[in-house]
């Protein structure tokens, strides 16, 4: 048959077209859903079938193939290919005992991890494991299922005994303290090579807020040669190929909007580990509308994250904060690169809680160093930033990725806006992280980088009826309109008295 190249992002599974009248769909093992075996060049890939109707898209003499797919085959358009029925994955029946809630051993994790990866099993069949485990899992089976993911895609090796990351659960909107730790630690002149993710679910994620100020796709070899001279990056990590079946599992995960422990433990330390970090600092942040709702859970989490660590042999730091609003001014990508710029000038308009808690995050880092004394870390960092010198490796490794030109006092935002109101005076004693960014997501963020929200006002501040909250900005006017719809249903804030507040406990 031909190839045909069909330009569907079917987002990580591979999906093969064939035309109803087909002969081959006709044949025995070949209806729709079914998965078969297409081969090329000598490569081969699986791919699930789905049925079209219309010649336009796939003629009867041609098989078509998702966007994935194709390139997964890596041949050229009307490339002569071949056809099978897919034989089951091996791990077929690994995954039938753990839906029977059955204790799988170290082989069967690392026989299903390596199908998933190399894109053997259909979404219904992620499906089934993602649900499968998610409140399946002991401690030994996350340690088994963090290793499978590890081996199952490149490991970094930086050749250096120090290699530092940080990280947070998610799940706090506008928290990106990570692009203000990166350059604090490379300046102390500690590795920190930051490779992080794209929002899925969130009004921005690492990658998107950077890609603001610079480019963020980087071919491995040259991100390494920046990380040598600056000792930092932030980039994405799609083209790193670092466990790789946890991206295809998170492909299901985040519609479902299932984040087990075990699997979130799973997949944060498995890149963290193939990245080549040797320590690590977590941040879990706690909250009434954070992932992480009671201080119990989180020790909970915490003894999970430090039991597989340690047999990773990965040295963490878990530090609980506060996840009870939003961290700094903006959500979405300029808001939050505004945000992050500010902080780094100095800029008596940039947030302070944004400052302090990268500031603390930073320290923890540090003191990671075996010649800085406990306890020295947070001055170290507040000096680094004070004196310019953060700004300064954040520049270097902006104009190293290749810079963007942003300008923080005149940011690219979304030219729609919308003034949220309080509808009576009182209090801010609470909001909704959830429900925030739900509408900087309708607004446009993270795929429009100008769209979000702008919060001037946080917990604790006094507003009167008719003060502005926050400003929604948007670039479509249909964007807009889903954001205003959001806010009447909810507008994430809750007005009363100081007394009303919820408290945390925090460990900085």
């Amino acid at each position: 048959m031909a190839l045909r190249r069909v330009a569907i992002d079917t987002w990580r599974e591979n999906v093969a077209y064939l035309h109803r009248d087909c002969a081959v769909y006709r044949a025995e093992g070949f209806q729709a859903l079914s998965k078969i075996e297409v081969r090329a060049n000598g490569r081969r890939i699986l791919a699930t079938v789905n049925v079209v109707d219309d010649a336009a898209l796939v003629g009867c003499d041609e098989l078509g193939l998702s966007e994935d797919a194709f390139a997964q085959l890596g041949v050229d358009n009307g490339h002569t290919v071949s056809v099978a029925q897919a034989e089951p994955p091996e791990s077929m029946g690994a995954l039938f005992r753990k839906i029977a809630s059955e204790r799988l051993t170290r082989e069967d994790f690392g026989a299903i991890v390596r199908d998933i990866a190399e894109h053997r099993y259909s979404k219904i069949e992620l499906t089934a494991f993602v649900v499968a485990c998610q409140n399946e899992l002991d401690r030994e089976e996350v340690f088994f299922l963090t290793d499978a993911m590890v081996a199952s895609g490149r490991r970094i090796d930086w050749h250096e005994p120090l290699v530092v990351d940080k990280h947070c659960i998610g799940g706090i909107p506008g928290n990106r303290t990570t692009m203000l730790v990166v350059p604090i630690v490379a300046a102390h002149g500690m590795l920190c090579p930051k490779t992080s993710s794209r929002a899925i679910t969130s009004p921005a994620g690492t990658a998107d807020t950077m890609e603001v100020l610079a480019n963020v796709e980087l071919p491995l070899e040259q991100l390494a040669d920046i990380v040598r001279d600056y000792r930092g990056c932030l980039a994405w990590g799609g083209t790193a190929h670092l466990s790789p079946a946890d991206d295809v599992l998170i492909s299901v995960e985040r519609p479902l909007s299932i984040d087990s422990p075990g699997q979130m433990v799973a997949s944060i330390l498995s890149k963290k580990v193939a990245a080549g970090a040797t320590h690590l600092v977590l941040d879990i942040p706690i909250g009434p509308t954070a992932k992480v709702r009671s201080m119990p859970e989180a020790q909970r989490l915490r003894r999970l994250f430090e039991y597989v660590a340690r047999r990773m042999g990965l040295s963490l730091d878990v530090v609980i904060t506060d996840g009870r609003q939003p961290v700094g001014n903006g959500v979405g990508p300029v808001l939050e690169a505004r945000d992050v710029m500010r902080v780094l000038q100095n800029d008596p308009r940039g947030p302070d809680d944004l400052r302090q808690k990268a500031l603390r995050l930073a320290g923890r880092l540090i003191e990671c160093d075996p010649d800085v004394r406990g306890g020295d870390g947070y001055a170290i960092a507040r000096d680094i930033l004070d004196s310019g010198r953060a700004l300064a490796r954040m520049n270097a490794i902006i104009a190293a990725q290749g810079s963007k030109g942003f300008d923080h006092n005149h940011p690219a935002l979304g030219a729609l806006t919308l003034d949220v109101v309080a509808p009576a005076s009182g209090v801010v004693a609470g909001i909704d992280n959830f429900q925030i960014a739900r509408v900087a997501r309708l607004a446009g963020a993270p795929k429009v980088p100008g769209a979000g929200v702008d919060l001037l006002r946080k917990l604790g501040d006094t507003v009167a009826a008719g003060e502005v909250l926050y400003r929604v900005h948007a670039s479509y006017p249909a964007d807009l309109e889903f954001a205003r719809q959001a806010c009447a249903q909810g507008i994430g804030y809750y007005l009363g008295s100081a007394e009303e507040m919820p408290k945390v406990f925090v460990e900085f």
